[in-house]
């Protein structure tokens, strides 16, 4: 009963954390902002700060945003649009353009997380076909 209470703490305070990092996350970014159809929202993320700046100058900006044209019609589509570009584009330029010198934007970390990737990788395939010392392998760093 004690191990029962112990993972049911453990497992609260992941998903406390998670839900936490999530909310603070969104909130530092102000994203409410981009569910909005505020065509300054759209010029954060992407790089059209000279597209932006010529919209706004347009006719255009008085007959449509960036979602009418950009986004489906529809308020699931277009969310659903919204997210999965989002998360990609924001996933793309966190982990493969950005070089910040922080976390997986630095070569050398990078470099060292995924050699640690590698490893575990090959421990997991040994133990799998039951490789000799393939206990000692798995729990070896």
């Amino acid at each position: 009963m004690r191990l029962r209470a112990v993972q049911t703490l453990v497992l609260g305070v992941a998903i406390g954390l998670a839900v936490g990092i999530c909310a603070y996350t969104f909130a530092y970014a102000q994203g409410w902002s981009y569910l909005t159809d505020n065509a300054a929202a759209c010029a954060n993320c992407h790089v059209m700060r000279e597209q932006y700046d010529g919209w706004l100058k347009s006719s255009h900006r008085a007959v449509a945003v960036c979602n009418d044209c950009h986004t489906p019609a529809g308020f699931f589509g277009k969310y659903a649009t919204k997210v999965r570009n989002g998360i990609g584009q924001q996933f793309y330029l966190d982990f493969v353009e950005a070089e910040n010198s922080t976390g997986f934007h630095a070569a050398q970390e990078s470099a060292r997380i995924l050699g640690e990737s590698i490893n575990f990788s090959r421990q997991g395939q040994i133990a799998v076909r039951g490789g000799k010392n393939s206990a000692q392998a798995v729990t070896k760093r």
